[in-house]
This record gives structure tokens, sequence and C-alpha cells, in this order.
């Protein structure tokens, strides 16, 4: 769709990460780039600076005695706003940038959504022809008939010539951005001509779900086919049902979770769309055993008790790296805790008193940390482990004790064994569960 790409850089931060992004993205898809170095006024502004990374990135001002044309602007006051437009205007006049007003529209999909009231709307840019109130035109499986055009401020435009965004109502469904689209006689004709996209896509999934699957590669057992079998059942998968505002930010969603890389945990995308969450949303995320990641949507009238009632959860946010750490966490959750163990502390045996007939206590000093009653404990002897079991008793002279501390003298029985010698090791420890790393 771009033509002439603007290329924004910071003036005082000069090339970011986000930055080189863009400049991939615009060097890809567009005829012609135009650096725009913002903020000149800030403090620490450095023009020559940015324009010398331009240069090691072969984008040379021209002024530099490149090709890119490059302009010095401040959006905050305004300053170099206007040469910047004319910048824009003379790469449109050097690239011969024209197009037929007086032919049927064309045109393609910049951004589509659901609105309350106005049911699906889409913003799109006319490349060919004049698009007015009443057209009917034909877009995939989808089909309009032009009930109103509006402008970037939500005034009602009577036509959109070539190079005109415009947001259009009157279309039976949602469409995904970047779908192109074209004028036809009537809505009789757009209706028929989206019926028969609709059918051949429709037959397109038949014949590709209609082909057996291949049950393993070539060549394997039955055995190995029931282990492979085994082992995906064994897996753990975090499905997900998206929702979002519009259907650009659905897809850039999408893409981000499509990224999160795991060995541990497979991210499967069951289905997704704009709007609201609905109480159908729910339906489908409970068939599915998905969770529901929703950007920047509400819930509809009686989704809540719903999702109550179905157990489903939800994680929705207005923040998209926000919501992606939220998805991950929500990964790491179906992960089996690993079990850490903690040293809690030790006591030296240094004297056996009898308790009662048949049993033994060991009088020790806790010589680090602290012993806590009902812990976990093993008794070392010259280094080797002799035997592991719970602290059974702890007492601080005739009391029972909770815990002792470094430092303090107490008597200590381990559950099931009676054989002490003075200089044994008694450590404490506890087992910590740790929630695993993606």
């Amino acid at each position: 769709v771009t033509d002439v790409a603007v290329l924004v850089v910071a003036a005082d931060d000069g090339f970011m990460p986000q930055t080189e992004e863009a400049l991939k993205f615009a060097q890809k898809h567009a005829s012609a780039v135009v650096c725009a170095i913002n903020k000149v006024d800030a403090k620490g502004a450095n023009i020559d600076r940015v324009k010398q990374q331009m240069q090691q990135r072969n984008i040379t001002p021209e002024d530099w005695g490149g090709e890119t044309i490059t302009n010095a602007v401040s959006a905050l006051k305004g300053t170099g706003m206007n040469e910047l437009i004319e910048s824009i205007l003379l790469q449109a006049e050097v690239l011969d940038l024209k197009a037929n007003p007086k032919c049927p529209a064309q045109g393609v999909i910049v951004e589509s959504q659901m609105e309350t009231g106005r049911g699906p709307t889409a913003t799109v840019i006319i490349q060919k022809g004049t698009l007015k109130p009443g057209d009917s035109f034909v877009c995939g499986e989808t089909w309009c008939k032009v009930r109103a055009l509006m402008d970037d401020q939500g005034q009602r435009l009577q036509s959109a010539p070539p190079g005109t965004p415009a947001l259009v109502l009157g279309w039976d469904a949602v469409r995904a951005p970047g779908t192109k689209f074209r004028t036809v006689k009537n809505d009789r004709e757009a209706r028929e001509l989206a019926e028969e996209a609709a059918q051949a896509a429709r037959k397109l999934s038949e014949n590709i779900a209609g082909k057996p699957a291949a049950p393993g590669r070539p060549g394997m057992s039955d055995l190995d086919r029931l282990m492979a079998a085994l082992e995906k059942d064994k897996e753990k998968i975090l499905r997900v049902l998206l929702k979002a505002d519009v259907n650009g930010t659905l897809e850039a969603l999408q893409g981000c979770l499509e990224d999160i890389k795991s060995n541990k945990v497979r991210l499967e995308i069951v289905g997704g769309s704009v709007g609201p969450i609905t109480q159908s949303d729910v339906q489908l995320a409970e068939a599915a055993k998905s969770i529901i990641v929703g950007f920047d949507t509400k819930l509809e009238n009686g989704v809540q008790p719903m999702l109550k009632r179905t157990g489903v959860r939800i994680i929705t946010h207005d923040i998209i790296y926000e919501l992606i750490t939220l998805v991950k966490e929500a990964m790491a959750e179906l992960l089996d805790p690993e079990l850490r163990e903690n040293k809690l502390g030790a006591a030296e045996v240094r004297a056996v008193f009898p308790l009662g007939k048949d049993h033994k206590v060991a009088g020790c000093m806790v010589t680090e940390g602290l012993i806590k009653r009902a812990a976990k404990a093993r008794l070392l002897r010259k280094g080797q482990v002799i035997h592991q079991g719970p602290v059974e008793t702890l007492r601080r002279f005739k009391d029972d004790a909770s815990e002792v501390k470094a430092g303090f003298e107490c008597g200590i029985k381990l559950g099931g064994y009676d054989e002490y010698l003075p200089g044994d090791v008694i450590e404490a420890v506890e087992i910590l569960s740790v929630r695993p790393a993606l």
C-alpha cells in the first residue's frame, strides 16, 4: 500500500532497536524513504550523529551526498513540519505517483473492526477510481454496499478519490487487513461473487481436511507410532482463543504469541476474532479447553457468571507487552513444579541420652542456621549419610521447642533411628516448590 515511508528518528536517542525494525519494513515495502529527525528542540539533540548513523545504514542524507531526503522537525512545537510535507510531495512527484480517478474504485483494507451501533467497519485506502456512498464492492468472501464514508475526523465524505483513507460502513462481515476490494455494478453482483469465493474456500478446506493424515514418519513401525502418540499426549499445551479491539491488533498479538519459543510448553492458537468477549467465545473456549486472551476488549453482559460456571480463564490487558508476559506465566503454570532442597541448619551430636526403655535422644549443639521440629533431616557420620527421617522430637532442656537457633543446645530424636554417636552431624532441610522457567 505504501509508496513513501517516513522514518522518524529521535535526535536525542538516535537509532534504537525499534528504529532499525521500522527501517527494514520501510526499505522492504516502500518505494522511497523520507527521514524525519524529530525532537530537535530536546536537550542532548545531535542531528549530525543521526545523519552519521544513517550513512552507516546506507541511507545517506541528501546534504551528505546521498539520496535520502532528511528533515529536522519538532512534533511538539511544529518546527519543520511544513518542510517535511513538501519533501513527501516532492518524492511523490519524482516517483510519478498517479492514478485514474474515473475508473471503478479499487483499494485495500488497512484496518477492520466490529463497532457497537455500526456493525462491521473498515478503514480503506483507495488506490484507483473514486468510491462513493451507495457503491457496492466485493472483498474476498465478504461484500459491502457503502452506507457511509467517514474521514479521520469522523466527518462524512461525499467521495474518496485515489490516495484517500476512509472509514467504510455497510459491510456484511469483518474482513482481514491487507485484503483488496473492487467495486461492481450492484449489491446483488457483489453478494453473488462473495458467495462464490466463500464456496471455493470451503471446498478447498474440505479437500485439505479430506486427505488422510500421515500417522507418522514413513517407515515408522507400529510401536514407534504408539510411542510417538503417547509422547504427544504427555506434551504440555496451552490453548488460547484470541480477542482484540481491531483486526490489526489481532494479527500483531497472534504474531507476538507465535514468537514465544519453549521446549517445555507448546502454545496453540485455536481461533481469534475482533470485538467484545461474548458468551459464544466462552462456549468455544470451554469446548476447546482453552483460555481467552483479550487485548483492549470488554466483556458482554452475561459473560461473567458464565465464566464462573464453566471455569474458563480470561487474561486481558491494554498493553501488549504486559499481556504477553501474562500468557508466558500461564504457560509456566502448566509445568510441574521443580523441587529444590534448602538447608535450614546443622547440629553436632555432643552426647547421647536414653529416652524411656528402648529409645535414645541426641544431645546436640546447633552450629548453623536453625533446626525445626518435623523438618526433614539426615544424619551424617564422617561425611556419609547414615539415616534420613523427620525431626520427631526437639527439646530445649525438658520443654518441647518448635525450633532452635545456632548457638543453643537441644535434644533431637529422628524418626526411626536411635544409634547416635558423638561427632555425628544432623542437617535439617526443607523442600521448596519452585515454578520452572519456560
